[in-house]
């Protein structure tokens, strides 16, 4: 690793009091972003993805449905993030990798075996598809795969009662949260917070949305594979 990530690694150490293993595991996991040419991600320097994949998946260590939850799903992982980084900081939970492109999978399962991370589960599927997961997940994490609403669908038939979807977003958007509020309604979660993160300096318009799982998920969620997209929950006009 370079000196500049080296700097902000020992950063991230201090500022999300990081156990000693993880912080040569994240080193692993920017180098295969870095030389893999089939990392399935276009942010490849490593003093850029250092902010853009490791800080950026960190700052939900300052949620505390992140932090004390012992199974995680990361929905739509694709290169592992927030997943591999979360697996990474949090030896002690269990986080099944949720992905369903297979070639993003083989190079998941790769840099998880790379890290020496053993406490990861790489399932090859799409999340309405996982019946596994259903009713046995703490915290599902989501970055940059769909709308909240859909995210909403995808993560509530997995959570067991009392668990919490973070979902990453930039910029705010009235619309989409009132379409995740109204979907939230309807497959038993509640909107708890949208909070502000500064995950790295300069970074600017991003948010963590919080749902907790309030009341059981009416059966007939999920829906078939890709219904929540195509016909997703929207709040009533």
């Amino acid at each position: 690793m370079s000196p500049r990530p080296r700097t902000q690694m020992t950063a991230l150490e201090e500022r999300f009091q990081l156990v000693p293993a993880a912080a040569p595991a994240l080193g692993t996991l920017l180098g295969l972003l870095e030389t893999d040419p089939f990392a399935p991600t276009t942010v490849v320097d490593a003093a850029v993805a250092i902010d853009a994949h490791v800080a950026d998946a960190l700052v939900a260590l300052e949620l505390d449905p992140i932090r004390s939850a012992h199974r995680i799903a990361d929905i739509g992982s694709g290169a592992g993030v927030p997943g591999l980084v979360l697996a990474a900081a949090l030896p002690d939970a269990r986080v099944d990798l949720v992905e369903s492109n297979g070639r993003k999978c083989a190079f998941i399962e790769g840099a998880a075996d790379a890290m020496g991370l053993t406490n990861v589960d790489v399932v090859r599927a799409r999340a309405e598809e996982w019946s596994a997961g259903v009713g046995v997940i703490d915290a599902v994490t989501v970055r940059a795969v769909a709308p909240l609403n859909v995210l909403v669908e995808y993560a509530s038939p997995l959570l067991v009662l009392g668990g919490a979807l973070v979902a990453w977003k930039g910029q705010r958007d009235a619309e989409e949260e009132a379409d995740g509020a109204a979907a939230a309604a309807a497959t038993g979660l509640s909107p708890v917070e949208v909070r502000p993160v500064h995950p790295w300096d300069g970074a600017e318009h991003l948010h963590l949305h919080v749902y907790a799982k309030v009341a059981s998920t009416p059966k007939r969620y999920p829906r078939r594979a890709g219904m929540a997209s195509k016909r997703p929950l929207r709040a009533a006009s």
